[in-house]
């Protein structure tokens, strides 16, 4: 599957812009959704035999291999059914914001093939979280998915920041029911202002309010979510420091490590684009917090590892430093769609043996 995706696969994608070509992708593959016998086939073929590997169980749910597919694909929630015939073992969708907005003015998004490395600058273009739900009310809910699914909750861009509590809870409250997972992306780039939102005075009022919202859920007979917090690669040790207390004192349920970064290493200190850098270049930091955190947490706190992963050994190598899951993302582009099902066998191999 590889060759055919490096000598037909990526020279087309590739003739096009970066968010053309990905445009094109999520149609594609939103099409195959819609082929429920195409699916089914090709989660036979690519999907780990429950016979044979055991599933990961992290956050209370279990999911079939380690492999997941980052947000920031699927904002719309339109692709996703057919992300296990691809062998993903989860996927989550998103970033979506409680007010439909356009996201940032192209061009927004560029690859950088010799590094494997992309710049965005998308702005958490989205539908809005009404627009979602009702997406997802006419989908598989929790529990009739053949993986799960996480969302990926941002804050709109025109909502002050003393305002943000009420917009999280907003996409919360419309999104819950049809969520295995939620995330609370504070780490985005791409929104001004938003990273404020990891310091301990904003972040905890802010995840407090969601875990008391999300505890309200059982009262109401509704079952609790899982609720992880997405942070920045970017974050100091002591600020990691201080988004873990709040995550201890409120009783989160994991963290994902880490979002895009502003740093612009090796050559991209001459690239002239804002935006978050993800790929191959954000590999070491993203691996460095990964051990950081499950050093400081005493492996108590799942981590679901994100950066630069383009082959086993960088997958591998979260694993080791203490995730329990990992995502893709920036490595599917350069290495195609089926590079999850390949990533997942290695690894679920790699921990057998």
């Amino acid at each position: 599957m590889g060759w055919i995706y490096d000598h037909v696969g990526k020279p087309f994608f590739f003739r096009h812009d970066a968010e053309a070509a990905h445009e094109l992708a999520v149609n594609l593959m939103t099409l195959l959704g819609h082929i429920r016998p195409a699916c089914a086939l090709l989660e036979k073929f690519n999907q780990l035999p429950v016979s044979r590997y055991r599933p990961v169980e992290c956050c209370g749910l279990k999911f079939p291999n380690a492999v997941g597919l980052a947000a920031g694909f699927d904002k719309h929630g339109t692709a996703w059914p057919a992300a296990a015939a691809f062998g993903f073992g989860h996927v989550e969708i998103g970033t979506v914001t409680l007010h439909a907005q356009p996201g940032n003015p192209p061009p927004r998004a560029f690859r950088y093939p010799a590094e494997e490395a992309v710049i965005n600058r998308m702005g958490f273009n989205n539908h809005g979280a009404a627009a979602l739900a009702a997406r997802l009310a006419k989908q598989p809910g929790p529990g009739r998915r053949v993986i799960p699914l996480g969302i990926n909750l941002g804050k709109t861009k025109v909502t002050p920041l003393e305002q943000a509590t009420e917009d999280y809870l907003g996409s919360f409250r419309l999104l819950a029911d049809h969520a295995d997972y939620l995330v609370v992306n504070v780490s985005s780039p791409n929104t001004p202002g938003l990273r404020e939102l990891q310091d301990a005075a904003w972040l905890k009022p802010l995840l407090a309010a969601l875990v008391a919202e999300n505890k309200a859920r059982t009262a109401a007979g509704k079952p609790r979510r899982p609720l992880l917090l997405k942070i920045a690669p970017d974050l100091t040790f002591p600020q990691i420091d201080a988004a873990l207390q709040v995550i201890a004192d409120l009783g989160l349920d994991g963290i994902i490590a880490t979002n895009t970064t502003l740093a612009r290493p090796g050559r991209f200190a001459a690239v002239n684009e804002a935006g978050g850098l993800s790929g191959r270049p954000l590999r070491r930091r993203a691996t460095e917090i990964i051990n950081y955190i499950a050093r400081a947490t005493d492996g108590r706190l799942p981590i679901i590892g994100v950066g630069g992963i383009h082959d086993e050994a960088s997958a591998g190598e979260k694993l080791d430093a203490g995730a329990t899951l990992v995502q893709v993302y920036t490595g599917m582009i350069f290495r195609g769609p089926f590079f999850a099902a390949e990533l997942a066998r290695a690894l679920s191999e790699r921990q057998r043996k």
